[in-house]
């Protein structure tokens, strides 16, 4: 049976509201990853049910409807393979990222999504032909492992560009594990948007630059010696 604030049932003041318990941010953080990997288990299952109609959404270099596709394409698949296969990087980077803070993971997430997806868009048709000699071919672009590589590559220098040990060698470990993967910038494999790696990978270290804007400013408000001198 719940008991009320009266007779010392209460570890607060009468007339006092309770103290609310504040989430740990990595738990938030988990969430939060884990919730949009959801999402695009989701988005799959209905792409399965409506016979993969959604992947008509991709991201299709210069074309001016293919612009919308910079906001789908992270959220779309080829067939479960493809999902799977983004699934664990997706999970252990984006938490990563999370403990940077969940603000500078949305906003760096934001950047990577419309940044990496503008660079796919300009130039995802380069290198791309047709089996048939001489003839190009428009591409399709989907999938979340641009977003990845961002993250990826944000994961990477951010360290180094904030000064904080921790982040440098959650870099470092990140590199070591994940660094083979950074291939994937390269092209060379069929059907796999190198394109979309490399244009993500590059809006991640943008990013990183972007948002260690303020401890790069701490950093130089540090080295500048204090002017002893004051006038009117």
């Amino acid at each position: 049976m719940g008991m009320s604030g009266y007779g010392g049932g209460s570890g607060y003041a009468a007339g006092q509201p309770p103290k609310s318990k504040k989430r740990p941010a990595w738990l938030v953080g988990g969430l939060t990853v884990l919730s949009f990997v959801a999402l695009l288990y989701v988005i799959e299952i209905w792409d399965n049910i409506t016979g993969h109609r959604l992947d008509d959404n991709g991201i299709r270099p210069l074309e001016s409807d293919g612009l919308w596709g910079i906001v789908f394409a992270p959220m779309l698949h080829s067939n479960w393979d493809h999902l799977i296969a983004n699934t664990v990087p997706a999970l252990v980077l984006g938490f990563l990222m999370t403990l940077a803070g969940l603000s500078r993971f949305i906003y760096a997430t934001a950047i990577v999504w419309i940044l990496g997806g503008l660079g796919t868009w300009l130039i995802g048709n380069i290198g791309a032909h047709c089996p048939y000699v001489g003839v190009r071919c428009e591409t399709n672009h989907i999938g979340a492992s641009g977003l990845i590589f961002g993250w990826l590559a944000f994961l990477i220098v951010f360290g180094f560009f904030t000064r904080k040990v921790w982040e440098i060698v959650v870099g470092v470990i990140v590199l070591f594990v994940y660094g083979g993967v950074l291939l994937g910038v390269l092209p060379g494999t069929p059907g796999v948007s190198w394109q979309g790696h490399l244009c993500g990978a590059v809006a991640g270290v943008v990013a990183a630059y972007l948002l260690s804007k303020p401890e790069r400013a701490a950093r130089e408000r540090r080295k500048t010696p204090a002017n002893p001198y004051l006038t009117s």
